[in-house]
Parts: C-alpha cells; structure tokens; sequence
C-alpha cells in the first residue's frame, strides 16, 4: 500500500518552527550569495596572443577589407618625446627616426606594393617619426593621406586626454575600408597597448585587423620587419 508524506498538521508545533527557521535561513543566504556574486568584479581578460601572419594571409590582404595597424619605423631612443613643450612642427622635440628606421619604411613600402596588397587611404599620427614613415613608405600616394591628432602617441597623455584617441583608433579600425582595398594607419605601440592590450614590437610592424562595423574588430596577425621575405617566398602568387 502507498505510504503517504506525513502532512505538516500532524508535526509538533515546534518542529514546524524549526522547519521554518532553516528555510528563512537558506534563503537569506542565496540572496546574500547571489548579491555577493552580483557585486563581484569581472573576470580579467585573457593576456594577448600575439600571432604571427601565415603566407595565406597575403592573399586574403589582397582581395582587401582589413585594417593594417603600423608601427612606425626603428627610432632614436636616445631622444625622447618632450613631455612639456613638445611642437609637432619641431621635430627636435620629439623620437624620431634614425637612419635605419628611415630605410626600413622605404623597404616597408616596396615591400607592401611588391605583394600587390593594395591601399586606398592612409591616417597617421601627426608626429615626425609616423609623418616620414609614411612619406618614406609612399612617397607617391595618389590616395587620401590624413595626419590625424587623434593617432596621437599615447604614453605622455592622461586618462581623459586619451580618450579621444582611442575612440578614433576604435573607430579607423572597426569601419571597412572602401571595398577590394585596404585601410593603412601609421601610428604608436602605446595607443595599442591601451586599445587591446597589445604593445606592438618591433618598430615597424605591421598588425592585420579585420574590421567588423558595429561589432568592432577583429585581430588576425602580426607581421614584423624580418618576417616579410619568408611570406613573400611562401605566399601564392598574385
């Protein structure tokens, strides 16, 4: 025969009470855990992978619709930006370039139009170092070049002056280039570090995005200085 639950009017009076009193005190400590919970920082984002660019990724640039984020070329490290009083028309108060890193952005830019990866506009920072990168890099340019104050360099700025910065990159590197080509920014690894986390390094490399609109964007690889004759050897031919 079944055996029915014993209902709650048959127990005693004070083990109902006591009933009740354990339940309330399993509520109140879900809501004190799920408040607790509720109240908790955000896990930390993973640390970023950088990863090197494979050959088929030529290919890809070719057809277009990426960002290429570029480090400006090798500088003088033995002159620093001045903090105060730096003139962006004086370039004796700023990093430049040396004599390297002038022949690296000229092999940069022979390099780019020897793998046929075509560029329909480029934005950069309005310092000397970025400015002759790209002049170097394209001294021929029939496209759209913008020196824009919003690439501006990063590590000597406040929270709030930077800002502005990283909204712009955002948005550069987030909106699709003009279709069957390619966006080119010429600008800092700092302004990186701040926007994802990745300080670009060397000097002179070059970070393949892929911009997603209103979704943002997305990073694909990185292709420093040394690593273009291995893809170009590599890669399929246009």
């Amino acid at each position: 025969m079944p055996i029915k639950p014993e209902s709650a009017a048959l127990k005693p009076h004070g083990q109902q009470r006591a009933g009740c009193t354990a339940l309330l005190t399993l509520v109140l400590l879900g809501c004190t855990a799920a408040r607790a919970a509720d109240m908790a920082p955000p896990p930390a984002p993973p640390p970023f992978q950088e990863v090197m660019a494979r050959p088929e990724l030529l290919g890809q640039l070719r057809a277009g619709g990426y960002v290429l984020y570029m480090r400006h070329g090798t500088t003088d490290n033995s002159r620093a930006d001045a903090v105060t009083g730096l003139r962006l028309d004086d370039c004796s108060t700023q990093r430049v370039l040396n004599d390297e890193g002038r022949r690296q952005a000229v092999t940069l830019g022979n390099t780019l139009r020897q793998a046929r990866i075509p560029v329909a506009e480029i934005f950069h920072s309005p310092l000397c170092r970025t400015t002759e990168t790209v002049k170097l890099a394209y001294p021929d340019f029939k496209g759209p070049v913008h020196a824009d104050p919003d690439l501006m360099y990063t590590a000597n700025l406040t929270s709030e002056q930077k800002k502005p910065v990283l909204q712009a990159t955002r948005r550069l590197v987030s909106t699709p280039p003009a279709p069957g080509s390619n966006r080119l920014i010429v600008a800092h690894a700092p302004n990186m570090a701040d926007l994802m986390g990745y300080f670009v390094k060397p000097e002179g490399t070059v970070v393949v995005l892929r911009p997603l609109g209103a979704n943002g964007f997305e990073y694909l690889a990185s292709i420093p200085p040394a690593l273009w004759p291995q893809l170009l050897k590599a890669a399929p031919a246009p």
